[in-house]
């Protein structure tokens, strides 16, 4: 069973954690100083105590100025607990799609089927050599309404940060291994249990689809700033590149 439970996280849900991580703190990206190999995670992002929504590189750091960017190192219980405070609620997986593709349905990208041209910037993601060099001075969150809004009017559905939405992750839907030929058309994702990395059974901690990308996703890397791209995340987790965005539902 999991030790994961609604509220606080307590050292005791982490056994064998190294002592100095078991305090408040976030995931921080850090460029790396030259080319390594991109399989190992580790080498760019590092857990920092104090490192919060307020301070989102940690102590010392704040966000003056940076008061247009998006909202960074929020974990889905922060987030879901501003959506209600303001009446509103994260949108599901297939919710956040649709919006993201503006109209455009079955394209590749949120503005068509090509890829973004050397022109003309249209989202903020990983421009150069990932996870080092980055090119066009990308490379950390930009101010919402930097770039083009798509076919709806909405800003940074591609790239800028990762939005949390409230569906449990599962790596297929289950109409898809159950009955192939009838996909419902506003599908949600699996139950909690299933969400657990099989992976990682010693952190079992509830993971939720993540959608949109980030100022990360490079093209020879990840690509994921597609709107059919998504992540699993740990739900306890905040990172310098998750946001979130709210959605307001008809009576």
């Amino acid at each position: 069973m999991s030790p994961w439970r609604s509220g606080h996280s307590t050292p005791a849900d982490f056994p064998g954690a190294p002592e100095e991580n078991l305090q408040p703190g976030s995931m921080v990206f850090t460029r790396t100083a030259g080319p390594v190999d991109p399989r190992h995670i580790n080498l760019w992002w590092t857990w920092t105590p104090g490192a919060s929504w307020r301070h989102p590189e940690g102590n010392g750091s704040s966000i003056s100025g940076r008061e247009d960017h998006p909202v960074v190192h929020v974990a889905y219980q922060d987030a879901e607990a501003y959506a209600k405070w303001a009446r509103r609620s994260l949108p599901t997986e297939a919710e956040w799609e649709a919006a993201a593709r503006g109209g455009l349905d079955q394209m590749i990208f949120t503005w068509g089927d090509e890829p973004e041209p050397a022109t003309d910037q249209l989202a903020n993601f990983w421009h150069g050599d990932f996870p080092w060099r980055p090119d066009l001075g990308y490379g950390t969150t930009t101010p919402v309404g930097s770039f083009p809004p798509n076919g709806y009017g909405l800003y940074d559905m591609a790239g800028n940060v990762w939005d949390w939405t409230a569906d449990w992750y599962t790596d297929r839907h289950p109409a898809e291994v159950d009955k192939p030929c009838c996909i419902p058309r506003n599908p949600r994702g699996g139950d909690v249990t299933s969400s657990y990395d099989p992976r990682q059974p010693q952190f079992p901690v509830p993971r939720k689809v993540i959608k949109g990308g980030s100022y990360l996703c490079a093209d020879s890397y990840c690509m994921r700033y597609r709107p059919a791209a998504r992540r699993p995340q740990m739900i306890d987790t905040g990172m310098s590149h998750i946001g979130f965005r709210c959605v307001v539902r008809a009576s």
